[in-house]
């Protein structure tokens, strides 16, 4: 089953469980660690889902098209789920010590989107980095990249 076909299936579906054990389950945990980032300080601006969307596009080789209907999924499964363990633990589980750097560093440039961090937002990266086994030299290494690129002092 492709990931369209399981995001539509978790659309439809009326057990409230958002299914994450295919192989496209880290798409969708990925993609949900960054919506929860976005909705840390009770705004989803469109920055930030604009950030979304072009960080799944280049980590996944996907369309916008593509993106938009995993953002939708990413979305529906963090409405639907009440803790970031599940997503953590694929992430964990999947990825080698850099890619999950590298997971912590596209959170720094969905929590930076729109222009502030939010201390909520930076206690949510510390937890997920915690919980994705990134130490906090690397979290913090990722943080100044992003803040690097986007120009914002140190």
């Amino acid at each position: 089953m492709s990931w369209f076909d399981r995001a539509a299936a978790l659309l439809a579906g009326k057990d409230g469980h958002v299914p994450l054990n295919g192989e496209d389950d880290l798409q969708v945990a990925v993609a949900a660690l960054l919506v929860e980032a976005a909705l840390m300080d009770d705004r989803f601006e469109e920055a930030e889902r604009q950030s979304i969307m072009d960080l799944l596009c280049r980590r996944f080789a996907m369309t916008a098209d593509q993106a938009s209907a995993l953002l939708g999924s990413a979305e529906s499964a963090v409405k639907q789920s009440t803790q970031l363990y599940r997503f953590t633990r694929i992430v964990a589980d999947k990825l080698d010590r850099s890619e999950r750097a590298r997971i912590v560093e596209m959170l720094w440039e969905v929590a930076y989107a729109d222009g502030v961090l939010s201390p909520n937002e930076d206690a949510l990266i510390r937890r997920i980095a915690g919980l994705v086994y990134v130490d906090d030299a690397d979290r913090m290494a990722a943080r100044r990249r992003v803040r690097g690129r986007l120009g914002l002092a140190d």
